[in-house]
């Protein structure tokens, strides 16, 4: 599957979609938060493999993991195609950056303009 193929099947469970959109930023105000608590979710599963299991990922950790990235992309998804962009574009921007920061020995420094 492509992520055109992936956003705009994603797009069909947008449900969020009614939201009022004539008060500035409330189009992309529930996929944000949606994001965030994703995120939480994903990292609170890290910090308890860290703490429970030493570090240890078993297949179910790693099946858990996997339905958390899930949930992100598709909050990700939802991001970029209320912005007006295409996961495509966004993924290949993103490359372009750091295989930049690599070329040019940067990717460990600090800052986003590096």
């Amino acid at each position: 599957m492509t992520f055109k193929e992936y956003q705009n099947k994603s797009r069909k469970t947008a449900l969020y979609t009614n939201i009022d959109k004539s008060v500035i930023g409330n189009h992309i105000l529930y996929p944000t938060l949606g994001l965030a608590g994703e995120t939480g979710e994903f990292v609170e599963k890290i910090k308890k493999i860290m703490r429970n299991k030493n570090g240890v990922f078993e297949e179910q950790d790693k099946d858990a993991l996997k339905g958390e990235l899930g949930d992100i992309l598709w909050y990700i998804a939802q991001l970029a195609t209320d912005l007006g962009l295409e996961l495509e574009d966004v993924a290949e921007s993103n490359l372009e950056k750091v295989l930049s920061r690599l070329e040019r020995n940067t990717i460990n420094s600090e800052g986003d303009n590096r």
